[in-house]
């Protein structure tokens, strides 16, 4: 690397203002794919809730006749109505939980990785002689 001390100062203005603006692209590069595969998993935690949602209008559904008659014809209907509505309930339990296992790994929607590099680059900015990082 060439020394610095022999440029001039409208040379090292130049200089630093295309690395400040390569820095800034790299950074909104970085948040804008970070956002986006958190964007991912929220639109499937998102699914699995309305899948459930889904399923809880099923579950007040099981009250239908043709279900509760099927099973009438061996036990009481009010037996027959409790136990569809109790299948219904636990698929609608499942979806639930799987919807907040999804939602629970893409963690905060904030872009972690781009707002550390940012710290770091305006440590860098501050004392670009201290920093190896660039």
């Amino acid at each position: 690397m060439e020394d610095l001390r022999e440029h001039g100062v409208g040379d090292l203005v130049k200089e630093l203002s295309s690395q400040v603006s390569t820095l800034v692209r790299q950074e909104v590069e970085l948040a804008k794919a970070e956002v986006g595969e958190k964007g991912k998993k929220a639109g499937a935690g998102a699914g699995m809730f309305g899948a459930a949602g889904a399923a809880a209008l099923l579950m007040l559904g099981s009250l239908t006749a043709c279900l509760i008659l099927a099973l009438d014809m061996a036990m009481p209907a009010w037996a027959a109505a409790l136990i569809v509505t109790a299948l219904w309930v636990a698929v609608a339990g499942v979806l639930a939980l799987q919807g907040r296992k999804k939602m629970q790994e893409m963690g905060t929607p904030i872009p972690e990785k781009t707002i550390e590099t940012v710290k770091e680059d305006v440590q860098w900015a501050k004392h670009p002689t201290k920093s190896g990082r660039r």
